[in-house]
């Protein structure tokens, strides 16, 4: 299941368009809080999907059946790009865990590159909803390989993915190699670069959150 939430106005689109925007990229604050609202929303879409039960809760005057969620998920992220869209699931599912993976292209001299995994922190996942914030959804490469190093640890009741930007390539890689996931995004671009960058995309989120790096 793609659902790609530009599809339908909403301001969501207006914190998309100031992600692409070279002027407004310039903002590394504002950079991090549009991509905490566009967490804040695909938290909000996600959540109408998850089973609720009702609880009687008491008020001053009297008592209230109200729908609360059956269970609280598992939010994970890769880091470091993906810090401040968790940070807007993290806000909407306040009593959820956390799970954190470090994944990334680790380039070689002849310009191609390898993903590499190597730190993983989580709850236990069995029979439980998992959802994974990427910003950048692009080859699917790197997204895919934390899926499955998750699926090593248990195996989840569900996965959504969460990203402000995917590509087509990479939605198709990801559907094909684990095609039960649901993916939440905030628009979606048609072109990958030579060098696996969403075209007209918006750069490297994690430079823009958080500065350059250096690469090793």
């Amino acid at each position: 299941m793609i659902i790609n939430l530009s599809e339908k106005h909403s301001l969501l689109s207006n914190w998309v368009s100031e992600l692409r925007d070279v002027e407004v990229q310039n903002d590394r604050m504002r950079f991090r809080r549009n991509l905490e609202r566009i967490g804040e929303i695909i938290a909000y879409e996600i959540s109408k999907s998850l089973p609720y039960e009702v609880k009687e809760t008491q008020t001053p005057l009297g008592a209230s059946d109200c729908k609360l969620l059956a269970e609280q998920p598992v939010l994970a992220t890769i880091l470091r790009a993906g810090l401040p869209l968790h940070q807007g699931l993290l806000n909407y599912f306040d009593k959820a865990d956390s799970a954190f993976i470090s994944a990334y292209r680790k380039h070689g001299s002849d310009g191609n590159f390898e993903i590499s995994v190597e730190y993983l922190s989580s709850p236990d996942i069995e029979g439980r909803t998992l959802i994974i914030s990427d910003p950048m959804l692009a080859t699917g490469a790197s997204l895919v390989k934390t899926i499955q190093f998750f699926l090593d640890e248990g195996k989840p009741k569900e996965i959504h993915v969460a990203a402000a930007i995917a590509a087509t390539e990479g939605i198709e890689y990801l559907t094909r190699e684990i095609p039960e996931v649901k993916l939440w995004c905030g628009d979606i671009d048609e072109e990958l670069t030579a060098k696996g960058y969403i075209v007209p995309g918006l750069g490297d989120a994690g430079d823009l959150a958080f500065g350059p790096k250096t690469q090793y």
